[in-house]
């Protein structure tokens, strides 16, 4: 096993020796955004819309970019080439600096930057096969989810309930229509239909909202993102959560009763297919 090495504010050194000071407004205040981008077989998959995705969160929360794309490319490449896992998923981390303790913006910063690399476990063949199961929660974070901000409180919360629950992921709802997971996109399959939230403040715009609109394109499935009230997905046929590294998954029970027939459908079994296509054409 090989040590994992990690990039803090210009060097690479062993992750057991990255520090940085208690005064960093990402520690203080979760003053910072950040990116997963799962690599297969050496090559980060999609990494242009991750590092989009980047620009427009640094944005949002007014951090200048440390890199522009061919510096990220350069860290990433450099980051994944220092370790010998095949399949890994590679995490960035931005926050806007060290300064003394206050809740506006100090002048004259410079943001810090971190970046690893972990070994990426590809969903085991029972997940698939069998689906996982989830609970339903209110969305009671933030009006601001579309900014990729470490301030994860809301999703950590709604995560340990689910685990709490002996359930994988957590669908949240927002005056009761459906947002997304804690840590995912979720998908709603009706007649054969595939359906996401819409893409706005109230959600995350996962790199694979995009990457499952073409799938569907390419299994000629039909694909809409619009609200979608509780009623509807308790009423699915068919439920799946997407992630960087969960890839696309069934969610068979939903609130201890099963989803459909209680078993990964026909729809998730060409977008999985054509999803591992994707990843090998990468």
């Amino acid at each position: 096993m090989n040590e994992a090495i990690v990039y803090l504010n210009g060097a690479f050194v062993p992750l057991a020796e990255a520090r940085i000071p208690v005064l960093d407004r990402g520690f203080i205040f979760g003053d910072g955004v950040y990116e997963v981008v799962p690599v297969y077989a050496g090559r980060p998959f999609r990494l242009t819309q991750h590092l989009q995705r980047l620009a427009r969160s640094l944005a949002a929360i007014g951090i200048d970019n440390p890199f522009d794309e061919a510096g990220w490319r350069g860290l990433i490449g450099d980051l994944v080439d220092r370790h010998t896992w095949p399949n890994q998923f590679v995490y960035l981390q931005v926050t806007r600096g060290v300064a003394r303790r206050d809740h506006a913006f100090p002048k004259g910063i410079t943001p810090t930057v971190f970046a690893m690399s972990s070994e990426f476990t590809i969903p085991p063949a029972a997940q698939r096969e069998q689906g996982v199961s989830a609970i339903t929660a209110p969305d009671e974070r933030w009006l601001h989810c579309d900014i990729k901000s470490v301030s994860l409180l809301g999703n950590v919360l709604a995560k340990q309930s689910a685990v709490e629950a002996g359930a994988a992921e957590c669908l949240m709802f927002r005056d009761g229509m459906l947002t997304e997971g804690s840590s995912s996109n979720i998908w709603v399959v009706r007649g054969g239909r595939v359906l996401g939230a819409p893409v706005n403040h109230l959600v995350l715009e996962g790199i694979r909202v995009g990457l499952l609109g073409e799938l569907c394109e390419r299994c000629g499935l039909d694909y809409e993102l619009r609200r979608i009230p509780r009623e509807e997905v308790l009423a699915a046929d068919e439920l799946m959560l997407t992630s960087a590294t969960r890839e696309i998954l069934p969610i068979t029970r939903l609130d201890g009763a099963p989803v459909g027939s209680g078993r990964p459908g026909p729809v998730y079994q060409r977008l999985i297919e054509a999803y591992q296509a994707a990843t090998r054409e990468a």
